[in-house]
């Protein structure tokens, strides 16, 4: 996500090197190459306005600080200005009512309603440690109640039963009625979505909102519709009485005008962001965080969470302890390691968090695909165990037989191998103590105030 806007400003705000003092003059043509990086980026031009006035207020005649260059400078005003735009701070879920909480999803159809149902049921689950109901209140597409069931059987949470011929406010009234004697914490109703906003979709979840009377009403919507995105969530905000925004697809959304516009346009906060397919790609939305990603500063603190929340730790320390005893790090080792790392939502993921990509070339970025990992993890299944632990006895008719066995040519087996003695060399320098190093080294790209 960001991908051309993060690139854009990263360039634009180096040009300012050298100066002394913010001055009109020179930060003018900054800010016109930062107004068209945001159009670009399919920001809604009323927001672009606003916060490029702002922008501009605040940073004209800003006497450089000590230790900050005038690039610098301009680079803490954006980055603030950004912060506002998306909101201020985190916007938590309101649960403190009495349960069961209610929360009542609405949306266009395709933008991901049910499968954020299935997320934030799956993070209620298992962050906030919460018992939670599920239902489809759906009549007009009996497959959207076939998918909660299945999604709701993968997150392991109750599914509350439903069919297309019930009214949609009797299936929201039963769902409460049996959390209720349940004992559950929190029931999600997943509404019907149109092509389109008419005004019969708008009286139906109006209906439902006032039989149910929900802690939170979110607005589920496609970062990847751009502009559109906060329009509609604008014509939602008119009829109902919003208290958040799921944006989805943001792993596809290079753009990012949607963060960046709902917001502003709503006045209603953006509580989660869909950042992949799976069930458990749904992040809270920090607008501190995602500022710093946009400028090219990384999100080491959701990089720090994700690896404290899907990294087995167990399987770290028996590394950490095998490559201290001087025990090699295997092709065995290699696997897991790629694992994790989908696990934590990808090489994607994990570089949109890591400071400094901004300035990494596009075409190293597109390289580093999830796809050659998740072909080097198939690669290595089809090795023997005494393969995996002895490389070196790999050669000719071994990985032909290899890359039979996982669909590959050998030339993408030598390919594998080269990669691997890469990391395995990288692997010996930390069981040496280059952690350390490596950190410190990592420091110098950190954003300022990051606690090591």
């Amino acid at each position: 996500m960001f991908d051309s806007l993060t690139e854009r400003l990263s360039r634009t705000l180096k040009n300012l090197r050298g100066a002394g003092r913010l001055t009109e003059d020179n930060i003018k043509d900054t800010l016109r190459e930062v107004r068209m990086a945001l159009l670009e980026a399919d920001v809604a031009l009323p927001v672009v306005r606003d916060f490029i006035s702002q922008v501009k207020e605040r940073a004209v005649g800003q006497d450089v600080m000590q230790s900050l260059t005038p690039g610098q400078a301009l680079v803490k005003v954006v980055n603030e200005e950004l912060v506002k735009v998306m909101g201020e701070a985190q916007a938590e879920l309101n649960l403190r009512v009495k349960p069961p909480a209610i929360l009542l999803m609405a949306g266009l159809q395709g933008a991901g309603k049910t499968t954020s149902v299935a997320k934030l049921a799956r993070w209620l689950k298992e962050t906030q440690g919460k018992s939670v109901l599920v239902a489809s209140a759906d009549i007009y597409r009996p497959a959207a109640i076939e998918q909660l069931k299945t999604l709701a059987t993968e997150v392991d949470v109750e599914f509350f039963p439903s069919d297309p011929s019930q009214d949609p406010v009797a299936i929201g009234k039963g769902a409460v009625d049996h959390a209720r004697k349940k004992f559950i914490d929190v029931v999600i109703i997943d509404t019907a979505g149109r092509l389109h906003i008419d005004n019969e979709m708008m009286n139906e979840i109006q209906q439902l909102h006032k039989a149910l009377d929900p802690a939170e009403t979110l607005f589920v919507v496609d970062s990847m519709t751009g502009q559109d995105a906060a329009n509609t969530a604008k014509a939602f905000g008119d009829a109902l009485p919003l208290t958040g925004v799921i944006l989805t697809k943001t792993d596809g959304d290079a753009r990012g005008g949607a963060a960046l516009s709902v917001r502003h346009i709503t006045g209603k906060p953006i509580k989660f962001m869909g950042v992949g397919e799976k069930t458990t790609a749904l992040e809270p939305f920090h607008p501190d965080r995602v500022a710093s990603r946009i400028l090219g500063m990384g999100d080491v603190l959701s990089l720090v969470e994700d690896v404290q929340a899907k990294v087995d730790k167990g399987a770290a320390e028996n590394l950490a302890k095998k490559l201290a005893k001087g025990k090699g790090f295997d092709l065995q080792d290699f696997r897991d390691q790629l694992l994790q790392l989908q696990n934590m939502g990808g090489i994607g993921s994990l570089m949109d968090k890591l400071p400094g990509m901004g300035n990494v070339p596009e075409a190293v970025k597109q390289q580093a695909d999830d796809s050659q990992f998740k072909r080097m993890v198939a690669i290595i299944n089809s090795m023997t165990p005494q393969e995996r632990q002895h490389p070196a006895i790999i050669k000719g008719s071994r990985k032909r037989r290899i890359a039979m066995g996982s669909g590959n040519q050998v030339q993408d087996i030598n390919r594998m191998l080269k990669q691997f003695t890469q990391m395995q060399k990288m692997m010996k320098k930390m069981g040496k103590g280059g952690m350390g190093k490596m950190m410190r080294g990592l420091k110098g790209r950190m954003p300022p105030g990051m606690p090591f």
